[in-house]
């Protein structure tokens, strides 16, 4: 039996992992829904009660936390730097970019276990080896985050 194959402008776990170094509990993105490279990219974090921050924030009311947020829209952010550049620098090393910065962060709303984290983010400039995005995280077409980072590739 033939699969079908994803839509080009999609990435799915396999494909996030060869992109990005984190691994569990740390890797925030599960789908890249769409992008387009240099500009824009949407990609999908489905929050379930097995997150293991849920243990300690907060037992019986499970939020979470803010920074985890943050964390997911730049690694969305890496997600759009790497479909944007070639697959390596030319050693067969995929580049690292760090978050090095985040402005005027707002929180929305409460994230539960159960909703589906939207992150969108958009490349606003590009100078030297960094990269500024705005970002937002939402929750069923509603802003539930919003930031804009600065991402700097590793030396």
């Amino acid at each position: 039996m033939n699969e079908a194959a994803p839509a080009p402008h999609t990435r799915d776990i396999q494909a996030i992992m060869a992109m990005l170094p984190h691994r569990y509990p740390f890797l925030l993105v599960d789908r890249v829904l769409d992008f387009e490279a240099g500009k824009w990219l949407r990609a999908l974090k489905n929050v379930t009660c097995n997150e293991p921050c849920f243990t300690g924030h907060f037992p019986g009311h499970p939020v979470m936390p803010g920074v985890l947020i943050i964390e997911g829209m730049a690694q969305a952010a890496g997600l759009l730097t790497q479909v944007s550049v070639p697959q390596n620098d030319g050693d067969g090393e995929q580049p690292i970019f760090y978050l090095v910065k985040v402005d005027n962060a707002r929180f929305s709303r409460v994230v539960v276990p159960g909703d589906q984290l939207v992150f969108e983010v958009e490349l606003k400039r590009t100078l030297r080896n960094m990269a500024q995005y705005a970002c937002r995280a939402l929750v069923d077409g509603k802003e539930a985050a919003s930031a804009e980072i600065l991402c700097a590739r590793k030396a």
